[in-house]
């Protein structure tokens, strides 16, 4: 099953819904249910101890 988005398809922020043509660098991804879903940078910088808080801690 592959969830990326076909070229057609706009990237979208699961939060804002602010859209991009690629996944810029500065997005970020995760794998939530089986789905994958993206961030912009803004809304990833407003959430990042909630998006810290669910790292295994292994991570940090």
């Amino acid at each position: 099953m592959n969830d990326a988005p076909t070229p057609e398809e706009p990237i979208v922020c699961a939060r804002c819904g602010k859209t991009a043509d690629e996944p810029p660098v500065t997005w970020s991804s995760s794998l939530e249910n089986g789905a994958r879903r993206y961030l912009c940078d803004s809304c990833a910088r407003e959430n990042i101890r909630s998006i810290e808080g669910r790292l295994d801690s292994t991570w940090w």
